[in-house]
């Protein structure tokens, strides 16, 4: 707690107010999310230059996934539906941790059942990887007794990027969606 007072001290007074605020764990100072190129589940190219202007959540998860992935899916829909008309500015990227199974048009299908909004992204299993080291994602298959019924342990925090492509903070799994719109408003109202 100490080195986090010590941390916020040397931010300008205007950034450590609006850093203490936010519910999620803030990055500290803000720094440039990695740059990603994907196949979108809506036919386009898929990276963050796409969303200059918006907030972008990006999200790991697959679609065989039985409880994390649904339920963040489900609270990030809900949040959107509490911002109302500033859900046009924040776009939910979800990007597969399990490409063997997940192509574009399976995952635009599962997302679509939470949001017509949210974007998916696919790739090859070395670009996915690659782009999970660089935001520091985890995932591994969890072996089965049934060929193709494996699982999936990753990580289950979500990105918050803000409009001009920085990473602001990470919301550990389990918050509801009153915190992502709490945060949501605050990095809407920053310029």
């Amino acid at each position: 707690m100490k080195r986090r007072a010590l941390m916020l001290a040397a931010l300008p007074l205007g950034a450590a107010a609006a850093n203490e605020r936010l519910k999620a764990g803030v990055f500290d100072p803000a720094q440039p999310a990695p740059e990603f190129a994907l196949k979108g589940s809506d036919g386009a190219a898929l990276n963050l230059a796409r969303f200059k202007g918006k907030l972008v959540l990006l999200v790991f998860g697959f679609t065989n996934c039985p409880e994390v992935c649904p339920t963040t899916l489900a609270t990030l829909a809900q949040a959107r539906k509490q911002l109302g008309a500033d859900a046009a500015d924040v776009q939910v990227v979800y990007v597969t941790v399990d490409p063997e199974r997940d192509d574009a048009a399976r995952i635009r299908q599962y997302l679509a059942a939470f949001d017509p909004s949210f974007i998916g992204g696919t790739e090859a299993p070395a670009t996915l990887a690659a782009m999970r080291k660089r935001y520091g994602v985890v995932a591994e298959k969890i072996a089965a007794t049934q060929p193709n019924a494996y699982g999936m342990n990753h990580s289950t925090s979500v990105w918050l990027i803000d409009r001009t492509g920085r990473l602001r903070a990470m919301m550990p799994y389990g918050h509801p969606a009153p915190d992502f719109v709490h945060d949501l408003k605050l990095l809407l109202a920053a310029r």
